[in-house]
């Protein structure tokens, strides 16, 4: 078992140890969808910038349409999706990049594309409002931090109840084999959330004695998914009662007034910051720094 969780999270790991940690002229947006990515592209402007993020759909959602306002002149293709895939697009298409920046993305990923030279260094209007410790400490920086996400359990109160499973309250109770087949988490080869989860796990309880959970965590383990927010989704909808996912999803989905108790265990939970950078291209393009200095 310890070979199936080295081949999800060893060569992100490994590189997180090394560096230290179709549009047309309308006012529509259009959403197309692929397996496991979304291109929200608003039609509205002249000038074109390309942004891959690993936000969710529905912040997408809330925030795009403020930037469309306020610049209307700016046409925004937006290619949505899980923090590994984004990496590997940036890494695949590092001599010949077509993101023009990237929004909202875990900066252990942003590291690792730093260290390829893919990152540009920009100092977008209100850096001195963040920070030092939230952004890069280089003058421009290559990243600069949004907000803050950690780890958490996504607990269906309702399908607990109705097989008589306790609530968990730590990693060590998600180990307990009344949870076999019980719980869904998001897979750490495409999902920064599953990522974050697994480096957590081995960072608190050291290498030997996290893989050894790992694969005790395995066996309760009913699915893989491909993003980080499915595992919380999934259990709102009572297809499984606990999803190991993230924060922001599990208290947004107890507000929704889903059956959730957001549940963040007790030994610790992993954290990153989510953060936006600029793309190194050969020629940048202001609408990006425009983009950078609103988000």
């Amino acid at each position: 078992m310890k070979k199936i969780f080295k081949n999800f999270a060893v060569n992100f790991l490994a590189a997180l140890l090394i560096v230290t940690l179709v549009a047309s002229c309308t006012t529509t947006d259009t959403i197309t969808t692929d397996p496991g990515t979304t291109t929200v592209s608003t039609t509205t402007g002249q000038e074109s910038i390309t942004v891959y993020t690993a936000l969710e759909d529905d912040q997408i959602a809330d925030y795009l349409p403020l930037f469309s306002k306020a610049h209307a002149d700016i046409k925004v293709n937006i290619v949505r999706d899980s923090t590994g895939i984004v990496t590997a697009k940036l890494l695949a298409e590092k001599d010949n990049p077509q993101a023009d920046l990237v929004w909202g993305t875990a900066v252990s990923s942003l590291l690792i594309a730093d260290q390829q030279g893919i990152l540009a260094p920009y100092a977008p209007q209100g850096l001195e409002n963040v920070e030092e410790k939230f952004r890069d400490s280089r003058n421009p920086p290559h990243w600069v931090g949004i907000d803050v996400w950690m780890s958490a359990f996504c607990v269906n109160t309702i399908e607990t109840a109705n097989k008589n499973l306790p609530i968990p309250t730590s990693w060590e109770d998600l180990i307990n084999p009344v949870y076999q087949n019980q719980i869904v988490m998001s897979n750490p080869a495409s999902s920064g959330t599953g990522f974050l989860s697994v480096s957590a796990i081995l960072q608190m309880m050291g290498e030997e004695k996290g893989w050894e959970y790992l694969e005790n965590l395995h066996k309760n383990i009913a699915q893989y998914m491909h993003s980080g927010s499915k595992p919380c989704r999934v259990a709102g909808s009572g297809e499984y009662p606990i999803g190991i996912s993230f924060g922001y999803r599990a208290v947004k989905q107890k507000n929704d007034g889903e059956p959730i108790e957001p549940v963040f265990p007790k030994e610790g939970s992993g954290w990153d910051i989510e953060a936006n950078a600029l793309v190194q291209k050969p020629q940048i393009k202001e609408a990006a720094k425009t983009f950078l200095d609103w988000a």
